[in-house]
């Protein structure tokens, strides 16, 4: 368990800008919208340099619109996930189909996220915030502690051929390439990424999430997009040389 009553070790220090040599990236979170709040710029900026970013979603989001049931909650957001996606330059778009809100950390989604990673054989891969609370104040979901655990130990897993030999069987070799795994809305972030020059379209990539959104809040999407994005931006500005930026936790392998 945390030690909530415990700053972290690196609070208030200097982000350092996220390794870049690197081609390719796997981002692998629990729902729809997960990477839009707060970390489309950095996808964007990465894309823009010619790197290849793929998505690995554990659910589909089905239960996360209180008026509109699963079956047709899941369809509506898998489309508003890939148009997200694609606004940033992402086209592999990949779900793992557990069930949204009871996710359960364990062999079974470890195997799924490593056979992901042996699919798309990133150096670097993406995923959120794994800690029982946002910043030591706001609880956590139970889906984004299970799939940022299951993701930072399937990277380890997923270069190992005896933990789960049935994958090879199924024709996906071992990957042992993972470098770094970057964890992002973390309260102990160590690096970043400017986000000012993929911005506008991180905004536009959460606003593709328009179900979502109307459903969440009453403000008009495009402002309550703008106002996220840029918000959560500023916020790592003063810790790195006063720009805006997508800040990650990062663990080398």
């Amino acid at each position: 368990m945390d030690d909530l009553a415990k700053e972290p070790e690196n609070a208030g220090r200097r982000l350092e800008p996220m390794p870049e040599d690197w081609t390719r990236a796997l981002a692998v979170v629990a729902h729809p919208d997960d990477l839009e709040y707060g970390c489309a710029a950095a996808v964007a900026a990465w894309t823009d340099a010619g790197r290849e970013v793929a998505y690995v979603l554990a659910t589909r989001g089905e239960a996360g619109i209180d008026g509109i049931g699963p079956d047709q909650c899941g369809l509506l957001r898998e489309r508003e996930q890939r148009a997200s996606a694609a606004a940033v330059g992402v086209c592999a778009v990949d779900f793992l189909d557990h069930r949204d809100g009871v996710i359960e950390y364990g062999t079974g989604l470890r195997r799924d996220i490593a056979a992901a990673i042996r699919r798309h054989r990133p150096e670097l891969v993406i995923t959120l915030n794994f800690r029982d609370t946002w910043g030591g104040t706001v609880w956590n979901t139970p889906d984004h502690v299970a799939v940022g655990r299951a993701t930072l130990d399937a990277a380890g897993d997923a270069g190992n051929r005896w933990i789960f030999p049935e994958l090879t069987a199924q024709g996906l070799e071992p990957w042992d390439g993972v470098r770094w795994v970057a964890v992002a809305g973390s309260d102990r972030p160590s690096h970043a990424v400017d986000a000012a020059p993929g911005l506008e379209r991180a905004v536009a990539s959460l606003l593709e999430h328009r179900a979502y959104i109307e459903g969440l809040t009453d403000q008009d999407p495009e402002e309550y997009a703008r106002a996220f994005v840029t918000s959560a931006a500023s916020a790592a500005a003063p810790r790195f040389d006063g720009r805006p930026a997508v800040a990650f936790e990062l663990f080398p392998r």
